[in-house]
């Protein structure tokens, strides 16, 4: 059964991609940028994922709000915009801008995409999907985590603020910027408190020099 799963599953997202590409002179060359962002992510966090499946979970910080905020997350930054670049049943929202503003939007995942590479290479086997506490939890200080608290959320922050100029359609476009925001604002005073009981006073000196999204401007 899970070939017959992963056949079937494959064959759609096979679909979908031909779909959207067909349609792209409909819905303009930044579709198919944020197609490649699309199927790059998955693919990036693909082997992290695998490797900390391994990991011995010692604690579970899970709140009752996480599922649904990742399932909010999921339909804000995938589901509706595949909806609409197969369909156009947003079309009524759609807005026009400049080519310029779509380059923008489609140089600005470069970046992105390597830090987000770059923090799940940093964490190793710290990462996980949800809020964990893992066997031999560490501290991670170093790489891009040595300024930043929170690099992986900011790389995501950079390709769904990305989507509104690749995407020119106020519901496909925004909707992961929204739905990621909400899930940002609830998902980090969790995590950062689940640090805090984790490593304590190591921690705090940690948030004392560095910034959560960005680096702390010097004193």
């Amino acid at each position: 059964m899970k070939i017959v799963g992963r056949v079937v599953g494959a064959l759609v997202l096979l679909a979908i991609v031909a779909g959207i590409i067909w349609r792209w002179e409909t819905n303009g060359w930044g579709s198919l940028v944020w197609l490649v962002v699309a199927i790059a992510t998955p693919m990036i966090r693909a082997p992290f994922a695998n490797r900390t499946a391994e990991n011995t979970i010692t604690e579970k910080r899970e709140t009752g709000t996480e599922p649904v905020l990742l399932f909010l997350v999921m339909a804000g930054t995938t589901f509706l915009p595949i909806v609409h670049l197969l369909t156009g049943v947003f079309s009524f929202a759609d807005y026009d801008l400049p080519t310029w503003a779509t380059v923008v939007g489609a140089v600005i995942p470069i970046p992105a995409l390597w830090l987000f590479w770059r923090s799940h290479a940093d964490l190793g086997r710290n990462w996980s999907v949800t809020l964990e506490v893992r066997e031999e939890h560490t501290l991670v200080t170093n790489g891009v985590y040595r300024r930043v608290r929170h690099p992986m959320y900011t790389s995501l922050f950079a390709l769904y603020l990305a989507s509104p100029l690749l995407l020119h359609n106020w519901i496909a476009g925004f909707s992961g910027v929204v739905s990621f925001a909400v899930l940002h604002l609830v998902r980090v005073a969790n995590e950062e408190r689940m640090m805090r009981d984790l490593f304590g006073a190591e921690y705090e000196a940690y948030v004392a020099r560095t910034g959560r999204l960005l680096p702390r401007l010097a004193s």
